[in-house]
């Protein structure tokens, strides 16, 4: 509905007041609270109004029932999953973007100039190859891997004489095979199962006591599977994995990737920004060798949601995977009204949101010398908080992490040995704590066992954040019987 610019401005102050107050608010709420029944049936249940709803009444019913219930990300002391909390200036230019709305599909406008500098940013960021690759700003790193592997199977396909845009899997006589570590997300199974390889297309790699893929098994498994008749096309490699944090030795993958005339993909959507902190920057040698990199930035920057970044070495390769544009009609820079190639010739989308204003206001607010303040603060944090498990009795400590990531579970000494009494221990543990609202955190499985799992990327967390969900934990832990 219009509004005339005097409505427009009221609103818009008010609703910037509301936000500024529900920021300010989070530190002394609890991380989080569930929703009673009925007010899940209120949001859910809403009927649609016959008549228009004015300005404020909208504002009221979001004030009223929307912003009370946040999933918790935005509090100091939530440490679950990979959530982060917006960064604030990022927070004030998505009106702006949502005023201009432009389809960043391509064309010759702001929006895509400021998505290829952003992109080039990123691959600064990580030392990846400018000159002839590509990128591209997606939702997020399940749609990066897939828009990656479509690529590196259009490649592995094509060397073997099948257009697969053309002919498809079904008519490729071929068995691939794509090799990854049992640590790895689960969007790269699922983007497997999309692009119609079936998930037996995938030999999983045992790791580590680090939670490193195993190199001598990864060479032995592509040597075996080519004398059983598979045809090895693509590595994917964690740079920071969601369960520990762990980084695959990234220098030896792209060795063995060139060796074997492979694809090595890295998944970063998480970790690989913590290339950043100085202390940390060695772990991710090889990764600017890779030939495809998915990224979060909604994740460790604080990018609000949705933000992800794939970037790709061969940049006509990811063009050819996607584009449906004849290449003598392909729009070449300084030409047509399209200018610059469009986005939508290197990925799935067609009609896309502009991302980049938000992702642009969060590199160039913190500037280079501020992220990498930020990430090695939170990765020191997790150190801290990993000394303060070893130091407190009926702890354990059951990852070493290198990135912000922790692993640890309460270890009663009347349950030790007693593997399957800890799991449950923990599980209730982490529920009650959850449910308490003190502090949030969430788990994962290593070796089989349940483990309390903390993963601080907040801006705002402190040392007395940690010691805080640390101290709930201990608490709770003493409340909880099994």
């Amino acid at each position: 509905m219009q509004l005339s610019e005097h409505e427009f401005r009221r609103l818009g102050y008010q609703a910037v007041d509301m936000a500024a107050h529900y920021l300010a608010d989070l530190p002394g709420r609890p991380v989080f609270q569930r929703m009673a029944e009925d007010q899940r049936e209120a949001v859910m249940n809403m009927p649609m109004p016959l008549a228009p709803l004015s300005g404020d009444e909208i504002l009221r019913l979001v004030s009223q029932q929307i912003l009370p219930h946040p999933m918790g990300n935005g509090h100091s002391r939530f440490f679950g999953w990979v959530n982060s909390p917006p960064d604030l200036m990022a927070v004030i230019t998505e009106i702006l973007a949502a005023a201009m709305n432009p389809s960043c599909a391509g064309g010759d406008h702001a929006a895509i100039y400021l998505e290829h500098c952003v992109l080039r940013w990123m691959k600064q960021l990580l030392g990846f190859p400018i000159e002839g690759s590509a990128g591209l700003l997606v939702s997020g790193g399940s749609t990066a891997s897939l828009t990656a592997l479509a690529t590196a199977r259009h490649r592995a396909l094509g060397e073997r004489g099948i257009d697969v845009r053309k002919q498809g899997v079904c008519g490729a006589d071929v068995k691939l095979r794509l090799y990854a570590s049992n640590q790895v997300h689960s969007c790269i199974q699922k983007a497997v199962e999309v692009l119609g390889l079936g998930s037996e297309c995938i030999r999983w790699i045992g790791v580590d006591d680090d939670f490193r893929v195993s190199l001598d098994e990864l060479r032995l498994a592509i040597r075996e599977d080519r004398q059983k008749g598979w045809q090895p096309f693509c590595i994917v490699a964690n740079a920071g994995s969601v369960q520990t944090g762990a980084i695959d030795p990234l220098n030896e993958l792209a060795d063995a990737a060139l060796e074997s005339g492979l694809w090595l993909h890295v998944d970063g959507a998480y970790g690989a920004i913590g290339v950043l902190d100085p202390n940390s920057e060695a772990l991710f040698a090889g990764i600017q060798r890779a030939d495809s990199i998915a990224l979060d930035p909604h994740k460790w920057l604080s990018v609000p949601v949705e933000c992800g970044c794939v970037l790709v070495r061969d940049g006509l390769l990811l063009r050819n995977a996607f584009s449906l544009v004849p290449p003598y009609l392909r729009t070449d820079p300084g030409k047509g009204i399209g200018n610059l190639p469009w986005f939508s010739e290197y990925g799935f989308q067609q009609t896309r949101g502009f991302r980049a204003l938000k992702l642009w206001a969060t590199l160039a607010h913190a500037g280079r010398s501020g992220l990498q303040q930020l990430i090695a603060r939170q990765i020191a944090l997790a150190r801290y908080l990993e000394q303060r498990i070893e130091a407190t009795p009926g702890f354990e400590l059951r990852s070493r992490g290198k990135l912000s990531i922790v692993c640890f579970r309460v270890l009663p000494r009347e349950l030790a040995g007693n593997e399957e009494a800890l799991d449950a221990l923990n599980k209730k543990i982490m529920d009650q704590v959850q449910a308490d609202g003190a502090a949030f955190l969430t788990n994962t499985t290593l070796n089989g066992r349940f483990a309390l799992r903390a993963c601080i990327l907040h801006y705002g967390t402190t040392e007395r954040d940690v010691d805080s969900m640390l101290e709930t934990v201990r608490t709770t832990a003493l409340r909880v019987k099994i």
